[in-house]
């Protein structure tokens, strides 16, 4: 027995009025509690008062976290259903927080099992599926007791869709809409208990937002993390099947009954059944049901709560896609028959759809909660034996667990996935965090990763081809694939491929698309797709459905086209529209762009390279002496600071290795052949030059100078070359650097500049002899010829001209914490060595003279070898 229970077992609880509202110690700390401890509910429930609701919000503060779950347990245990149902909403909201994020409850998104083990272990136990939570849960559900949750907080197509009186396609809210009473604040939903805990569950992955303290939050480790991954493993499990609902109560466990609400009159906008599984059940008498039968509604509750608060996101345009003609005319039928209802007439179709237009976007832990939920789907589907999943074995002996297996995907989470993830693609930044929509987008596009012969595959280090037997997967989700993966495109054109992450992306989706069989398989599935629909009637005719339930609606249609084409036609029509325009992965357009791609992908290899001799050069050209700070000052006073040489050579040669084998994939998967990348690649002038130094960008010569092509601005935006900028104005009014000390520099420049105007005349005439003091002078005191800088514009070497400057004394260097630092360790080492402070300044000036004798021998030896 757990830690946990032992403590539940083992303790008496006291007086009743000593309960407390179960929130965490743990949290006390963070800066939730800056706010009232107790607020008002999101939403009143009118009921009788009860003294036991009264009790736990009077002590809600007064005991640490360890002694509120015992109290609760044994409050769960000991009280009627009658008082527990008072408490059940407030309990409820005070572990996931209100709806509007002004409680945050427990912040189950922040309790890590690392940082709180004692809190999180405690919480995970109250809450895990056969937990007193869940034993409260199925207590109430047994009474078939019904909470109100308000409209208003739904998912925005959804919230529309009901404000306009129309029934939203997902069984999950049928029946259950219940109008305002006179005076009343809004629509709401009458859930029960069970679907109630769902809804709060789910949606506080959204409405609360993570504290400021909890930026560097592992999301696997956090306790919300792993809730959602028991409650998958509890409901829809891969063995075996859903374990009956736990009971408190003496006569042992009592089946929970499926929700019943009295029917409300609502237009619906698709194609709506009743409950496939719920369909199954009411066909069958209690005495003989298979006891997964009273029970398969909490799994199909479960996913359809996940899907509906989790994906069910998306903008008006797709909303109003969505609309096909059968279910327009079906509202306007709707509206003509009650518009002399009761209830208020509906708003203005646009007004409606208006109203949920707020901008969302899927924070990246939304992004990883979806990708375990999709997971744990492929291997809930896949856990059917071969037998089961076979199209034969869709008969009336199967059992309603197995039925659900294989609706769940294509049923409940196809098509509003295909809507979140084209958002998430289209909405995303353009930086390194899309890999969390990637790699879920991946994750699905690879059912056979969660199979259970993957294990068998694994031991094998080559690549092995996708089975044939996943092909129906890949024409039932054709858009997934080949939409997607050009909105993929799109996105890579206009990212910074030099940079690893950005490359790396491309890698993985380019290593997805390349595995053996699989371009086959799409391509396959876009010949269905494009294949002429003779002996069909016209598309108005035609309702198009999810090819997820039976395939008994093909058996009137004519044998004209194969049920293959015209699964694939109603997966690419139900998704897109009836006149969707399809463009053909494997046609010129998507050709032509991944022949683009691979352009950047060179282009990008020779940018990181460059750079990456670049920076070995700069390296190796900086002398020990001019660390120290007596070789020539850098008049730019710059470093290497790009991205390579923050994150290093090894990141430079791994950049290269994932753009290599992208551009290996992409050929193999669109047949590209080795003379179209390089005709390509010349054809942008991409090649270097004799010298193997970068290309400056494309230019044309104008009268002002260098004037930029479209190409020279497209190569600049990406990246892909650029002007060396570099400072050319006077040395010493550069602005102060980082390593240089202010005050000191701006005295230094005083010093000099009076100096420079004491003795200007005297400094020219040494400077003008032509003897060995004139070039010891020159090396000195005159800066490099503005001739020998790269001078790009005719503008600039005009003004250059006008700035000639004469000899001068230049004593900044000695601001520079280089230079005082190595000062002070020569000092330092000297009086080791017993040598004292005048004698070490003579012994570095001597030094530094016969250093600057050797410089200015080499300076005239080179002079006389010049040509």
């Amino acid at each position: 027995m757990t830690t946990f229970r032992r403590w539940v077992a083992e303790w008496r609880p006291p007086f009743l009025s000593r309960a407390a509202l179960w929130v965490p110690q743990w949290f006390y700390k963070s800066d939730a509690f800056n706010a009232p401890q107790e607020a008002p509910m999101a939403f009143p429930h009118p009921q009788q008062p009860s003294f036991l609701l009264a009790s736990l919000k009077a002590d809600s503060i007064n005991k640490p976290f360890a002694q509120r779950c015992q109290d609760l347990v044994k409050v769960i245990e000991d009280f009627p259903a009658k008082e527990l149902h008072a408490v059940f909403p407030w309990l409820v909201e005070s572990i996931f927080g209100s709806l509007d994020g002004v409680l945050v409850g427990w912040n189950l998104r922040c309790l890590q099992g690392r940082v709180n083990p004692v809190e999180h272990s405690i919480a995970m136990e109250f809450l895990d599926p056969g937990g007193p939570m869940m034993k409260l849960v199925y207590k109430l559900q047994a009474e078939d007791y019904k909470f109100d949750f308000p409209v208003s907080y739904l998912p925005g197509p959804v919230k529309a869709s009901i404000q306009e009186r129309v029934l939203p396609d997902s069984p999950l809210y049928h029946n259950k809409v219940q109008f305002p009473p006179a005076g009343g604040l809004g629509l709401h939903l009458a859930l029960n208990p069970f679907e109630y805990y769902m809804f709060f569950f789910a949606l506080s992955l959204i409405t609360q937002k993570p504290l400021p303290g909890a930026l560097h939050v592992r999301t696997s480790d956090c306790a919300y993390f792993v809730l959602v991954d028991r409650y998958l493993s509890w409901f829809l499990p891969t063995e075996g099947s859903v374990l009956p609902p736990l009971s408190s109560s003496p006569g042992g466990p009592r089946p929970s009954p499926a929700p019943r609400t009295p029917a409300v009159p609502f237009a619906s906008y698709g194609l709506h059944h009743t409950s496939l599984l719920k369909r199954h059940i009411s066909h069958q008498t209690s005495v003989n049901a298979d006891p997964a039968s009273h029970e398969i509604w909490r799994s199909e509750t479960l996913l359809q709560v996940f899907v509906e608060m989790w994906l069910h996101h998306y903008s008006l345009e797709m909303y109003q896609k969505m609309q096909s003609p059968h279910a327009k005319l079906e509202v306007l039928h709707y509206r003509l028959s009650v518009c002399s209802a009761l209830h208020s007439p509906a708003q203005p179709s646009l007004q409606a759809l208006h109203a949920h237009q707020e901008s969302f976007m899927p924070t990246e832990e939304h992004v990883l909660v979806v990708r375990l939920l999709l997971k744990h789907l492929h291997a809930f589907a896949n856990s059917l034996r071969p037998e089961q999943a076979s199209p034969s074995a869709h008969s009336h002996a199967a059992s309603p667990l197995e039925e659900f297996k294989r609706a769940a995907i294509p049923r409940f989470v196809q098509q509003k996935l295909y809507l979140f993830l084209q958002h998430c693609f289209g909405h995303w930044p353009l930086d390194a965090s899309f890999r969390a929509v990637l790699e879920m987008w991946l994750s699905y596009l690879q059912p056979w990763r969660y199979a259970p012969e993957k294990q068998a595959q694994s031991s094998d280090s080559q690549a092995r081809s996708v089975s044939e037997r996943w092909a129906p997967f890949v024409q039932d989700n054709l858009l997934l694939y080949t939409k997607l993966f050009l909105g993929f495109l799109s996105r890579a054109l206009r990212t910074d491929l030099v940079s690893p992450k950005n490359a790396l992306m491309v890698f993985r989706v380019a290593k997805v698309f390349a595995q053996p069989s699989l371009a086959e398989m799409i391509q396959r599935g876009e010949q269905l797709f494009l294949e002429p629909e003779l002996g069909i009637p016209h598309r108005q005719h035609r309702l198009f459905t999810a090819p997820a339930l039976t395939g008994s609606f093909l058996s009137s249609w004519p044998p004209a086209i194969s049920d293959t084409s015209f699964k694939v036609k109603s997966h690419v029509y139900s998704l897109e529209g009836q006149d969707c325009k399809y463009t053909p992965m494997f046609g010129p357009e998507v050709r032509t762009l991944v022949l683009r791609l691979a352009q950047l992908i060179t282009q990008a290899k020779q940018t990181a390279k460059s750079l990456s001799d670049q920076y070995g050069e700069s390296t190796a050209s900086r002398s020990f002496l001019s660390w120290l700070g007596f070789g020539p000052a850098d008049p730019n006073g710059s470093y290497p600071a790009n991205d390579l040489d923050e994150m290093g050579q090894d990141s430079v040669r791994k950049t290269d290795e994932y753009l290599e084998k992208a551009l290996e994939c992409l050929c193999q998967v669109f047949r590209l052949s080795e003379a179209q990348l390089a005709q390509l690649t010349l054809a942008l002038g991409t090649t270097q030059d004799e010298s193997g130094k970068k290309q400056l960008p494309d230019c044309i010569v104008g009268e002002d100078g260098l004037i930029l092509t479209p190409l020279g601005r497209y190569q600049i935006i990406n990246g892909l070359r650029r002007f060396e900028v570099e400072y050319q104005g006077d040395s010493e009014l550069q602005p102060i650097r980082s390593y240089e000390v202010a005050s000191l520099v701006r005295l230094l420049f005083r010093l000099s500049s009076a100096i420079n105007r004491r003795f200007a005349g005297q400094m020219a005439a040494l400077c003008s002899r032509a003897d060995f003091l004139g070039s010891f002078c020159r090396y000195h005191l005159l800066e490099p010829g503005l001739s020998d800088r790269h001078l790009l514009s005719p503008v600039g070497r005009g003004r250059a001209a006008s700035r000639a400057r004469g000899p001068r004394l230049s004593l900044r260097f000695l601001g520079s914490y280089r230079t005082l630092l190595s000062l002070l360790l020569a000092f330092f080492v000297a009086s080791l060595f017993c040598v004292g402070p005048l004698l070490c300044t003579l012994l570095l000036t001597l030094g530094y003279v016969l250093y600057a004798l050797a410089m200015t021998l080499l300076a005239e030896r080179g002079k006389l070898h010049q040509p």
